[in-house]
């Protein structure tokens, strides 16, 4: 609640402390003496615009302070607060500072830190609700009638939303396996076709090395072919130099046991013809691997043409060829996979869209039994507040399925007819700002709302009436602020002053040039006097004092 609000030189307010506690909060004073100025002061609190008008003249800055306690933190509070980056500590007040400029500029501090003018409003509606003759915000905007209504019907709006949140995921996910499933079977033709082509030609790792390497053993041999029948000719056949020393060790071996010296040249030529041998095989080897096979050559080369077009078109590595043909049977696999996982996705979308429905269902019952109570409990509280002649609906309307939502099946409206035989239209639009405001209190009375701001001001809910209606008005106030909520009214009726736990009077008085407006928190006798004054004007008299007395006994 708003326990405390410091005001510095705005208008004619030149310093003001004002501290404040649950319950019914009045505040009087004669017409022009600042009411409204105090109104203004708490309005830059709650992020309205800074004029600079608004400055005390001759002054060079006004500032308002207020300060308000919680248990705890409402969630929007904390959300916003969490936000902005700005910590309040658990059970700390929470503070705000405005101040304006009379060049121009404002700033603004939420517990002496630097806060935007769009953090105060977006704080201000858990902080104060106002109504009064210009009421646009509240009870009057139909962005909040629904939220009223169900909290009225303490139902499962809150089960709705999660079954509407479960309902579009299956749809996302239903919507984006067919996107999928769609696109596949559009490329179903290509990737057969492209599929039919890799396993028709069968690539295989590690070929396009081991084929380059053939062909250019194939194109040296084309090469060195001369050079190698040259060699082939020395080494191949009777009379071959290898032949002949062959022969040579042959005779020599019969006679080498003559002469030590033939024994050792028996020796080296054996090591020659062993040598000689072995470079045979090689040459041969290397003729084998060099061999020119022109049609094997081209073979290898339309081999490599292939495979390396093909690498080109699914833009990848000759060695990748074989990973790609699997990828290809993967994504066909994959497109039936998603047929079938597309079934059961329409059936998890389905089922979600039943649970959806019958939560939905359920709850549009609960809001048209609701609003039943609701009209006929605003309608009980009509006619003690002068409005017997006006008649209160709760509109209950199913929408169109396109504008269903985590909210339900249902726009909710509070509509009202002021005469007999009129048609219901929107609260702003049919009532007087005297009737709005009354209004307003017969639906807070009958939704005895919690959980809203935390600070509920009427401005002037009294204005055109008195007498048994001001009474009722008084009561029903009282009433709604209870002994831990905390409610002020603004008022010119002495029956709802009455009413007051704590009791404010607004004055304005004048020295030379300079007037100035002040606020006093009135004890037991001054309450008398206000009251005895609001009921016979300037000059008290004893009756009206007596009749103070029995206000205030009466209540």
């Amino acid at each position: 609640m708003l326990t405390s609000l410091a005001i510095r030189n705005i208008v004619l307010i030149e310093a003001l402390d004002l501290s404040f506690g649950a319950g019914l909060g009045v505040l009087t004073g004669e017409t022009g003496a600042g009411k409204s100025i105090l109104l203004d002061a708490l309005g830059l609190i709650l992020g309205n615009r800074a004029e600079t008008a608004l400055v005390r003249a001759g002054e060079n800055e006004a500032s308002v302070t207020a300060s308000f306690e919680f248990a705890a933190l409402p969630p929007t509070v904390a959300e916003a607060l969490a936000d902005a980056e700005i910590d309040v500590e658990p059970g700390e007040p929470l503070m705000i500072r405005r101040k304006v400029r009379a060049d121009g500029g404002s700033k603004a501090f939420v517990n002496d830190q630097p806060a935007s003018v769009a953090l105060l409003r977006a704080l201000a509606p858990a902080l104060v609700e106002l109504h009064g003759q210009h009421d646009d915000r509240g009870l009057v905007n139909p962005r909040g009638h629904r939220m009223l209504l169900d909290r009225y019907a303490a139902s499962d709006s809150a089960g709705v939303a999660e079954a509407w949140d479960s309902w579009r995921a299956a749809e996302d996910a239903l919507a984006e396996a067919r996107a999928s499933h769609a696109a596949l079977v559009a490329e179903q033709d290509l990737l057969l076709a492209h599929l039919a082509e890799l396993t028709e030609i069968a690539p295989e790792g590690d070929e396009e090395a081991e084929l380059a390497g053939a062909r250019a053993d194939m194109q040296k041999g084309e090469k060195l072919a001369g050079d190698l029948e040259t060699l082939r000719l020395l080494w191949d056949g009777s009379d071959s130099a290898l032949a002949q020393m062959r022969s040579a060790a042959r005779r020599l071996d019969r006679i080498a046991e003559e002469h030590p010296l033939l024994a050792e040249a028996l020796a080296a030529l054996d090591r020659a013809v062993i040598e000689a041998g072995e470079a045979e095989e090689k040459l041969q080897g290397a003729a084998d691997a060099l061999a020119f096979d022109p049609n094997e050559l081209d073979r290898i080369e339309r081999r490599l043409f292939e495979l390396r077009a093909l690498a080109r078109k699914h833009d990848c590595q000759v060695d990748d060829l074989p990973a790609k043909m699997q990828a290809l049977r993967e994504q066909l696999d994959g497109i039936e996979l998603a047929g079938s996982r597309e079934a059961e996705l329409v059936k998890a979308a389905e089922q979600a869209g039943e649970v959806y429905r019958a939560r939905a269902e359920a709850l549009h019952a609960t809001r048209v039994s609701a609003a039943m109570r609701l009209d006929e409990a605003v309608a009980g509280e009509l006619a003690p507040l002068k409005l017997d002649a006006a008649r209160f609906r709760t509109a209950v309307t199913e929408l169109e399925e396109e504008r269903w939502g985590p909210h339900g099946l249902d726009s909710v409206e509070f509509l009202i007819a002021t005469n007999p035989g009129a048609d219901f239209a929107p609260l702003a639009k049919i009532a007087s700002g005297g009737e709005l405001s009354r209004f307003i209190l017969a639906l807070k009375v009958a939704l005895a709302e919690q959980g809203g701001a935390a600070t509920v001001i009427f401005d002037e809910i009294d204005r055109g009436v008195g007498g048994a209606v001001a009474s009722a008005i008084g009561e029903r106030l009282s009433r709604l602020a209870g002994a831990d909520g905390q409610l002020l009214a603004v008022t010119h009726s002495p029956q709802v002053a009455a009413r007051g736990r704590t009791h404010y009077m607004i004055a304005k008085s004048s020295e030379g040039t300079v007037t100035r407006t002040s606020v006093m928190l009135l004890d037991a006798e001054g309450r008398q006097e206000e009251i005895a004054r609001m009921l016979s004007g300037a000059e008290i008299t004893a009756e009206a004092r007596a009749q103070a007395d029995r206000l205030l006994e009466g209540v």
